[in-house]
């Protein structure tokens, strides 16, 4: 005879089995990290309800990949970037990886990602860092001499890398109370103020502050956000204006970001994203400059190492 309640709480069982996220495909065995990763580039529309929309006000689309590894389960994760003129990237991972790689265009336009290298962040000691409480990266700003300097969560700290590879030394941090979970995510170079000046971000106050390697950091402007936004990027451009990316999200409306840019007399420029359009955890925003006076926007999404989610690099085109 069966047995009625062992049968139900095997159909429950089934049926949250049933439910559960897919697994992310992992590498039959262990994959080094090092050079060669394999990434896979698939592009994607700006708006997957309207294939035909090629801009968000004055940012106009400029290609957009979603980006998979299957050679390694450490491609995930991905929190900031930066991008140069010659289209070199280098991303850091919520995961304490160091990602570079060389983006590809066609017509001008985003098409991929090649020559990609995934390396551990060393800690002050050269080995890797082991646990997420020390490896939990999500700033990333290089200096003009090079130097990289890499901004944590839970254990919130910024690291200053120096150029020649040496292990890193701490750089100086703001001192304030941060959430486990919601501190330092946003850093950038300011190099108009000094070679070695940077601005630091908080992720649940939207406070930001001015440092230099060589002196400290001081309270700076407090970014005016709803209060389900966080601050999760900033980028510093010429003529003293700064972008400022802020994210948000909940079960019914999903992600959600908010791109403000501002000068000396206020906000110049604002792009939002919801549904429909290609949306994903948005944490890395950068900007290269165009020899049209314009900018190149690139827009990074972290996918927390979950099959639901997506590592996104969207570019947009965008003139003051």
């Amino acid at each position: 005879m069966t047995h009625l309640p062992r049968l139900a709480s095997l159909i429950v069982a089934a049926g949250l089995a049933a439910c559960a996220p897919e697994t992310a495909k992992l590498p039959s065995a262990p994959v080094a990290a090092g050079p060669g990763i394999a990434v896979t580039a698939q592009a994607v529309p700006l708006n997957p309800d309207a294939p035909g929309q090629s801009a968000i006000g004055a940012f106009r689309y400029a290609g957009g990949l979603a980006l998979s590894a299957e050679s390694t389960a450490r491609f995930h994760g991905l929190s900031d970037l930066v991008v140069s003129e010659d289209g070199a990237l280098t991303a850091i991972s919520d995961e304490g990886d160091l990602i570079e790689g060389r983006l590809v265009f066609a017509d001008g336009r985003l098409s991929g990602l090649a020559d990609v290298r995934l390396a551990p962040l060393p800690g002050l000691d050269g080995q890797p860092l082991q646990n997420k409480a020390q490896s939990d990266a999500e700033g990333l700003a290089i200096l003009p001499n090079g130097d990289r300097l890499v901004s944590f969560e839970r254990d919130h700290r910024i690291w200053l890398y120096p150029a020649d590879g040496s292990p890193p030394r701490p750089a100086p941090t703001p001192e304030a109370d941060f959430p486990a979970n919601g501190g330092l995510e946003a850093l950038g170079a300011d190099p108009q103020s000094a070679p070695d000046a940077y601005v630091a971000g908080g992720e649940d106050s939207g406070q930001t502050w001015t440092c230099r390697v060589s002196a400290g950091c001081t309270a700076a402007y407090l970014v005016e956000k709803p209060a389900d936004y966080g601050l999760v990027a900033l980028r510093r451009l010429p003529q003293d204006r700064t972008a400022y990316l802020l994210r948000a999200w909940d079960p019914l409306r999903g992600n959600r970001i908010v791109l403000t840019i501002r000068g000396p007399a206020g906000e110049i420029a604002r792009m939002e994203m919801e549904r429909p359009l290609t949306i994903d955890n948005f944490e890395g925003v950068d900007f290269v400059p165009r020899e049209d006076g314009g900018y190149r926007l690139y827009l990074l999404a972290d996918d927390n190492f979950q099959s639901s989610q997506r590592t996104l690099l969207l570019a947009f085109d965008w003139t003051p």
